[in-house]
């Protein structure tokens, strides 16, 4: 069997065995699938396993550009924008906290050390604006609509990832202790059942249990959403032919991006079963192959500006949705969870529900994660094009 087709193979077939992982232990569900894959995936490039050269460089980038386009209509699938209109006031403020305070730290930082290289900092900006309103698929999307090299992305990857695991460790452990010094208490029922979304769709986003993805019973709904799926592939890969070819790419991200929220709209298309758990399979895919061209070179070649740019984006995201929470009075529960649901993906609002004793904040903290799912593509794009714009000469 050629190394071609075994490379393949572990993009493929690594999410089942990961998949399986996150199901028998709690621990490594907590850690998160995508994290794993990129610990797996850069254990196979760092060990030698998979061969560093231009060849495989070219499949495994291949594989990954394949599975986005996939990825993106599934996850969609199930954000109900509707939802996100009728939460309480204060989630709708704080959300809209949270995403001014993403692009007010991610400008900061590019006039701080975005001189140096101007379209590498701002594809890295609006990289991180993808990730920090929806995480890691808007993130993958973004390196695509944006054209980013692979070693930029896993650069960028790997640094948020340590960034996270600090801004993570704050929010969950220490957070409401902090804000709650100049914040007020949230009020309401605490064990009270959310009824933003239904049950259904806040179930599926309770931890990372995948493995009924393939049950039978789910099987049909599977192929109605992978139908849908080529189908808006079929079509944004149709409108962006009419767009210039240097435009493809992004026209094409952004068209099914956009083809997959107007499906969501239709009830039929929201209730279809275990959506967000196909689009997280293809991402793994995804994590997998980019993940697994990581070198012993692509770790030297250290940028310190990219990690300071990184460090400023990540806490200054989280200072400027505190501040402006603060200011207008939002409590620490509804903060707190806002702000994990965007960075880290709905799946964590759960964990900050546990975290905090409140069940009520997990049905809007997840209707928030699938609204930042919805915009984040489109905000880190024209955020990117904005900061190029800015730092070109008048």
């Amino acid at each position: 069997m050629s190394m071609s087709i075994i490379v393949i193979l572990i993009c493929v077939l690594g999410p089942l065995g990961i998949l399986w992982l996150t199901n028998k232990s709690t621990t490594l569900r907590k850690v998160g699938s995508i994290i794993i894959a990129y610990i797996i995936g850069c254990t196979l490039g760092l060990t030698g396993l998979i061969p560093d050269t231009e060849e495989m460089h070219t499949l495994q980038t291949t594989v990954a550009s394949a599975a986005i386009p996939f990825a993106i209509p599934l996850l969609l699938f199930s954000a109900d924008l509707k939802a996100w209109a009728r939460l309480a006031p204060s989630f709708i403020k704080s959300t809209l906290f949270g995403l001014l305070g993403c692009a007010l730290a991610i400008f900061i930082g590019f006039l701080l050390y975005g001189k140096s290289d101007p379209q590498l900092f701002a594809n890295i900006g609006g990289m991180l604006t993808g990730l920090y309103t929806g995480g890691n698929a808007n993130l993958a999307s973004l390196k695509i609509a944006l054209g980013v090299d692979d070693a930029t992305y896993i650069l960028t990857s790997a640094y948020s990832t340590v960034m996270s695991a600090v801004y993570l460790f704050f929010v969950i452990i220490v957070g409401k202790r902090v804000l709650r010094l100049f914040m007020p208490d949230f009020r309401g029922d605490k064990t009270a059942e959310s009824g933003v979304l239904d049950a259904s769709v806040v179930e599926g986003h309770e931890a990372e249990l995948f493995l009924g993805l393939f049950r039978r019973d789910n099987l049909k709904h599977l192929g109605v959403s992978l139908l849908l799926t080529a189908g808006i592939i079929a079509l944004g890969a149709g409108i962006a032919y009419l767009f210039p070819k240097d435009a493809f790419q992004s026209v094409f991200i952004l068209s099914i991006s956009l083809l997959a929220i107007l499906s969501s709209l239709h009830p039929r298309v929201r209730s279809l079963k275990r959506t967000f758990e196909a689009g997280t399979f293809f991402i793994l895919i995804f994590s997998l192959a980019v993940a697994s061209q990581v070198s012993l070179k692509t770790l030297t070649d250290i940028n310190p500006d990219v990690f300071l740019f990184i460090t400023v984006a990540t806490l200054g995201t989280l200072f400027f949705h505190v501040l402006l929470s603060a200011l207008f009075r939002i409590d620490t529960d509804t903060t707190l969870t806002t702000s994990i649901s965007l960075i880290c993906s709905p799946p964590f609002a759960p964990v900050m529900g546990s975290a905090l004793g409140n069940k009520a904040v997990i049905g809007p903290g997840i209707a928030v994660g699938l609204f930042g799912y919805a915009i984040g593509t489109y905000m880190g794009f024209g955020l990117a094009k904005l900061l190029i714009t800015t730092a070109l000469p008048s």
